[in-house]
């Protein structure tokens, strides 16, 4: 009886040969807490990450749209009405008259016929040509240099003109030497940015146009300050390459060129001493004046600010 009552003990279920506790729970469990239970701490953290997410898409969407700069503002108008940029091919070209200067900024009527020396001396090109002309640079008193950049960049100009490859040093004859007014050296030219009065006291007044010239009497490059500062109808508003036309040709006169040339042929570059400020066709400048080299041809240059430009 002993033993049956051991074995009968014996064959009670112990605990840990029962069904887990969780089964006997789960039937009274709600969903969210065995979903809980099962997942730890990550059930609570993807329904926060969740609504976050929510929120951000919300926001974003319903966020109105910065206020664009005014930069912003008339490029996205012009890209909305799908403007476009002016086309030149048919705008029509404004008649500007050779006796006429080219609209500018302001220049000197009568300087006071005296002239300041400017720029640094030293600049050099074909020093071993046949003939190396000495020469300084100079603007008459009275004249407003800032409009052009000061005294400076006059001069420095001129530097740079003469010691162009494309310029008359291409001709193993001609080189030039900027010098010092002040040294022992006398130069062969002087350079002078000379106000309109000045230079029609000089040059005449045989053309009603606003010219410069070579005086011979003191070696004077004489360069009208009005066209230094207006340019030239014949050369479209560029008014560094008629700066760069306007010396090389009156230096020409300097160095020995004497004679004008005519525009050799239609679409032709234009030799360096047609007078390309007043025109450019060979029939224009024969009718202002009926004594020079040009004839009623009909041929017309482009302009052509280089002795040699293709050097």
């Amino acid at each position: 009886m002993g033993t049956h009552g051991s074995r009968a003990r014996s064959q009670r279920p112990h605990p840990e040969d029962s069904a887990p506790s969780g089964e006997h729970r789960g039937a009274s469990e709600s969903p969210f807490v065995r979903f809980a239970r099962n997942y730890g701490w990550r059930a609570y953290a993807i329904p926060v990450l969740l609504v976050i997410t929510i929120w951000v898409l919300v926001d974003v969407f319903r966020a109105e749209p910065e206020s664009p700069t005014p930069g912003q503002a008339s490029v996205t108008s012009a890209e909305s009405e799908g403007l476009v940029g002016p086309k030149p091919a048919e705008q029509t070209a404004k008649e500007i008259p050779n006796t006429e200067l080219p609209a500018g900024a302001k220049y000197t009527e009568n300087g006071e016929g005296t002239y300041r020396v400017v720029g640094k001396p030293g600049a050099e090109a074909g020093s071993d040509h046949k003939k190396v002309f000495k020469y300084i640079v100079e603007v008459e008193n009275g004249l407003d240099s800032s409009v052009y950049g000061g005294d400076d960049a006059f001069a420095a100009m001129v530097d740079a003109t003469l010691s162009n490859p494309k310029g008359w040093t291409h001709d193993k004859d001609f080189g030039f030497k900027h010098i010092d007014a002040n040294g022992d050296e006398e130069p062969d030219l002087r350079i002078q940015l000379t106000s309109v009065g000045t230079t029609h006291s000089l040059c005449g007044h045989d053309i009603e146009m606003e010219t410069s010239c070579f005086y011979s009497d003191g070696d004077r490059v004489i360069l009208n300050e009005s066209r230094w500062i207006r340019g030239a109808t014949p050369f479209q508003g560029d008014l560094g390459a008629y700066r760069q036309y306007l010396i090389n040709h009156e230096v020409g006169h300097g160095i020995g060129y004497a004679n004008h040339v005519p525009c050799t042929g239609n679409g032709d570059l234009a030799p360096i001493m047609m007078q390309q400020t007043l025109s450019l066709s060979n029939s224009e400048l024969q009718k202002i004046n009926s004594k020079e080299v040009y004839k009623d041809d009909g041929a017309v240059c482009a302009y052509n600010p280089w002795p040699y430009p293709h050097a």
